[in-house]
Parts: C-alpha cells; structure tokens; sequence
C-alpha cells in the first residue's frame, strides 16, 4: 500500500517498523472517527467548490462502505498502511477510482488525527460521564437505604465516633460526584474542532471550517491553526488526569471494601459470583477484583505522566512525538472505564452485616460523647476531655442507632442531605443527554 507522504522510495523496512510501532493497531479503533471526518470534509470541499458534486457522492459512497466493512470486522489496517488515514484514503481509491485523489485537499495527517482523537475522547468522555452518573446514583441509594445502620467510624484504623453505612457510602458518592462534575466540565475543551487547520499553519483555500464544525456536531471551531497542534497532548493528559482522580476515589473505596469485608471484620461481605479463589487452599474467596482496581489507580497515573512527560518540551508545530500519547489515552480510558463498570457492579451486589456492625460498638466509642456531656452540664471542654481520658468508666452505655440519630448536622450521620448530592447529579445526567442527543442528530445527518 503507497502511503501518503510516499515519493516513490521504498522506506527501509526496520525504520518503517520502528517509526509505525503499534499505531496502526491502535487506530483500529478511530476508523469510525476518521470517516466521519473525511465525510465532513468532503461535503466541505464540495460546498466551496473545490470538488464536484459527483464527485462528493463518490466519496460518500466510498467511506459508507468502508464504515460498514469495518462494522463488520472485513477493514484492516496493516503496517505497510502505517496509520488508519492512509488505509481509509488507499481504500477508497480502490473503492471509487479518481475520485478519491481529490479527499486530502487542503487537508494534514495532522488535522486528521487531531480531529479523530477529539471525535473519539468527545464519544468516550460522554460514555464515561453516563457510566459515572450510574456508579454515584448507587452509592447514594445505598447510603439512604442504609442510613440507619450504625457503623463505628475509624480514624487511625482505630475506632473513632459512631458513624453510619450511609456516611460511609454517601462519602464515596460525593467524592465521586466531584470527581464526576470535573469530567463533565471536560466537555467544552472536547468540543472544539480542530479540522481544517492542516499542518498548522492553514492553507490558501478557501475552507470553511465553521461547516466542518456544524457537521461533525462541534459547538465551535478550535480557531487558531497552530493552536490545534499545540493541543495535541494537552487535551489527552486532560482527560487523563481527571480519570485519574476518579482511579483514586475508587481506589480508597477498592480498600475499604477489602478491609471491611475481611472475616475479622465481616462488616460487608462481597458475593461469591464476584470473588475468584485459591489454587491451592479451597476455603479462599479472594477480593481481587477489589485489589486489582486498587492497583490500577497507580497504572492510569502512571499513563498521565507519561503524556504529560513526552508533550513537556516539544517545540510548536508537529512532532513524531505525538504518536506516542495516543496508546496511554486509550490504554488509560479503556482500564478507567472498567473499573467504573466492576465498581458499580460491586456496589449494586455488596452486602452489610448489621449485626457484625452493631458488635463492633465498643464503649471507647463513645468517648467523645461522654465529654461533651461532661460540657453540658457546665465544665469546660478541655477538662471534660482530661477526665474522660483519665476514667474509662465514665463512658455511658449507649444505643449506637441514637447515637447517629442525635447528629443532625448538615451531612452528619442522622442527616445525611443526599438530595443536594441527587439534584446535583441530575443535573449532570441532563446536560449530558442533552449533549448525546445533539452530536447524535449531527452525525446520523452526515452519513444519511
């Protein structure tokens, strides 16, 4: 296959092997992305009267039936292709002849992958956010449905203060709703189409970029041509930096699920269907899935350093460089994503253990309780404290349930607020829909 830059020398086949490394594997996945852009394109072209109207139907049909080849698992793309841009385009000329030369005007390799990149992190970040939007709406179901479990609070692994299920629970999902809005507030740095900047410097044709924006289901153009360049990296270590905020909330949420499903504590206890076991010892039910989303927090950072470390001190224009963020975007998305999807599963199958969890209430516990009713009958907070330090005996018996009941503070154990958490969420949800539905609208009208 003749590659794109190809002047009719052959390329020393361990320099193309090095210099292609496993990209045209990983552009397997852009093929979609790439039509869709050579389509906007083309209708582009056509509209400012750069190609015919013939010849735009030529093409259309030409990268229809690619799509649908590759729907169908029949598009490959090889080594001697080098990238997914010059198997469409070599393709296509086999598909519709003459016609097809014409699809690379005014058009860079480098608008393209910038272009398939921010069509395929746009699909991936709103997928993400539903996926997410599932994951905090289970964990603040299970805090209310368990908002009354008490739960012995922990500071130090000591035990600290009465606590509830539902704190615990409801905790998690407002760390992840953060973690969650952060994502969603990726959306307009996403949304931006860099196509038709070239090699970033432009071109003296008359392109309308706004058209290609419209197309594609872009809210607006990425205006500056060397702007579109400099992004590359910069977008994708974005995206990965928040992914990895959301690996390391579940991360903490991974360990404690490990710690408190352990026999010696049994507070919860993961199902059977989720654990896997023991070579050698028939007992074991191990939490790995736990342990493993525990360790890949550490893989998705150490993706996000990696980008961030090869884009650090690339001059402007393009570089090679680049090629190398494209396998740590996509490596980080795809185990992110799994660990959203195994977490939520965790969550909706968890089981608690009221009656380990009511064991576990100690009389310390209370030690905190029994000072400040050592304030309330009128000695300071400070000798109140000493006292209790000083005589165990003080502390009175107590019902763990009252003892969450009584702590009616704003997202205190007996007032948990999760409405403020669910409107916010809701509120996430529908913009993202909202977003879905108008990009959805945009593309099912370019391949019509």
């Amino acid at each position: 296959m003749s590659k794109l830059w190809s002047k009719g020398i052959e390329i020393n086949g361990l320099i193309e092997k090095f210099t292609v490394g496993n990209d045209y594997i990983l552009d397997s996945r852009l093929v979609k992305a790439d039509v869709l852009g050579s389509v906007a394109h083309a209708k582009m072209l056509a509209a400012v009267g750069l190609i015919e109207a013939k010849q735009l139907k030529s093409i259309q049909f030409g990268l229809k039936t690619i799509l649908l080849k590759q729907q169908r698992g029949e598009f490959d793309i090889s080594i001697s292709d080098e990238d997914v841009h010059t198997a469409i385009e070599n393709r296509l000329v086999e598909l519709v002849g003459e016609d097809a030369k014409n699809i690379h005007l005014g058009r860079s390799r480098n608008d393209q992958i910038l272009t398939a990149m921010r069509i395929w992190m746009r699909d991936y970040q709103l997928n993400l956010v539903s996926k997410m939007a599932v994951l905090v709406q289970r964990l603040i179901e299970f805090a209310q449905e368990h908002r009354l479990i008490p739960m012995p609070g922990r500071t130090h692994m000591q035990a600290a203060m009465p606590s509830s299920v539902g704190l615990w629970a409801g905790g998690f999902a407002e760390l992840l709703l953060d973690d969650l809005e952060a994502l969603s507030s990726l959306f307009c740095f996403l949304d931006q189409c860099p196509l038709g900047s070239g090699a970033g410097f432009g071109t003296s044709l008359p392109l309308d970029r706004e058209l290609c924006a419209k197309l594609l289901g872009f809210q607006k153009v990425q205006i500056n041509a060397a702007y579109g360049g400099l992004s590359r990296g910069k977008f994708e270590s974005r995206l990965v930096d928040i992914l990895e905020q959301i690996a390391i909330s579940l991360s903490k949420l991974a360990q404690d699920l490990i710690l408190y499903s352990m026999p010696e504590f049994a507070w919860f206890s993961v199902p059977e269907e989720l654990c896997t076991g023991s070579s050698i010892m028939p007992q074991k039910q191990n939490p790995d899935v736990l342990e493993l989303m525990r360790a890949r927090a550490a893989s998705v950072g150490a993706k996000g350093s990696q980008i961030k470390g090869i884009i650090r001190a690339l001059p402007s224009g393009y570089n090679r460089d680049y090629q190398e963020t494209k396998d740590p975007t996509m490596s980080a998305a795809d185990i992110l994503e799994s660990m959203v999807e195994a977490g939520t599963l965790v969550i909706e199958r968890l089981r608690v253990n009221k009656e380990n969890l009511l064991k576990s209430f100690k009389p310390e516990i209370f030690a905190t309780d029994a000072a400040l009713d050592l304030v309330a009958s009128g000695m300071a907070f400070r000798d109140a404290y000493k006292m209790v330090a000083k005589n165990p005996g003080c502390y009175k018996e107590r019902d763990p349930l009252s003892a969450i009941k009584e702590r009616t503070g704003i997202g205190f154990p007996g007032n948990l607020s999760l409405d403020r958490a669910q409107i916010a969420l809701d509120s996430i949800v529908l913009e993202n829909e909202r977003n879905q539905k108008r990009i959805s609208v945009a593309l099912e009208a370019l391949i019509a």
